[in-house]
């Protein structure tokens, strides 16, 4: 099968890039959003990613920032099932041109929107030059926000890695099962010998742990292995307490971080992102950026 990386670079060099929407009309050329992307991934699924990725947006809406989730994950696309929202449209029809990224911008109860991914994402690497040219101009729409939150598939495809390599910090979410360790350091290593100019914040989260010493040990371990074997700098953002509240959340599609905010969980979650507020970044991010290094630009 076809890199996808490659494709998506093939695409990108093909033309010279149009004026994007976001230039337009501003005056005063006044600098584009200081976007933050940060892209929530594992190894293997079940592991609570999607459920780390609705909580922390919302987390950082509790803060007053303004957060956009777009969903990634081609083959169970299912943020819109945490929320309990149905969206009408998604990105398979940006790609087509029958709406524009603002149109499927998602509005939901929670300070956060959303953008549908469905099936859009798996074919991006076979666009015509005018289909590629309107949806790179179309995801400076995502420029509105001050954090874009991709959860994307599980596993090691090529087109999670391209959101992983695009992005200012990538989180990997493992838990203490052993598979689950395995998948997360197997993911880790890809990573290491397949992303060009690896220049991310790489951090892992451990969820379901059932004590902070659990979940220290669990990181320690993959860091220790990744630093010693991979030579890659992998840092720990901390864990997420193994909280009932959580499964009762998913069976009420309402966040727990809102249904329960004093619960271990929620709390986590809060302490999760006030040490990401705390990280730097990089000070040429936003949206720009990352397209240029999705599309291999950069």
């Amino acid at each position: 099968m076809e890199d996808q990386a490659q494709a998506l670079r093939d695409l990108m060099n093909s033309s010279k890039p149009a004026p994007r929407p976001a230039d337009r009309g501003r005056a005063g050329g006044q600098p584009e959003r200081k976007t933050r992307i940060i892209a929530v991934t594992s190894g293997k699924g079940g592991v609570g990613k999607t459920n780390v990725s609705v909580n922390l947006a919302i987390a950082y809406a509790k803060l007053g920032k303004k957060v956009i989730v777009m969903d990634a994950d081609l083959g169970l696309a299912n943020v819109n099932i945490m929320l309990n929202v149905i969206p009408k449209h998604n990105l398979y029809h940006v790609i087509r041109k029958q709406k524009t990224m603002r149109d499927i911008i998602y509005d939901t109860d929670y300070g956060i929107q959303i953008v549908a991914g469905a099936s859009g994402f798996s074919k991006i690497a076979n666009l015509s030059e005018d289909e590629r040219q309107s949806f790179i101009d179309e995801l400076y729409a995502l420029s509105q926000a001050d954090i874009v939150i991709i959860d994307t598939s599980a596993g090691v495809s090529s087109n999670v890695l391209s959101f992983v390599a695009a992005a200012d910090d990538a989180i990997i979410v493992t838990t203490p099962e052993p598979t689950a360790i395995t998948d997360a350091y197997g993911i880790i290593k890809i990573i290491a010998t397949e992303v060009e100019n690896l220049n991310i914040g790489l951090k892992l989260v451990v969820n379901r742990a059932k004590t902070v010493l659990e979940g220290r040990r669990v990181a320690e371990r993959i860091i220790e292995i990744s630093g010693n074997f991979l030579n890659l700098k992998v840092e720990y953002l901390g864990c997420i307490f193994d909280d009932p509240v959580v499964a009762q959340a998913v069976l009420r599609q309402k966040p727990f971080i809102v249904s329960e905010p004093k619960s271990k969980a929620a709390i986590s979650i809060q302490h999760l992102v006030g040490r990401l507020e705390k990280t730097e970044f990089h000070d040429d991010a936003g949206i720009g950026r990352f397209i240029r290094k999705f599309f291999g630009k950069e």
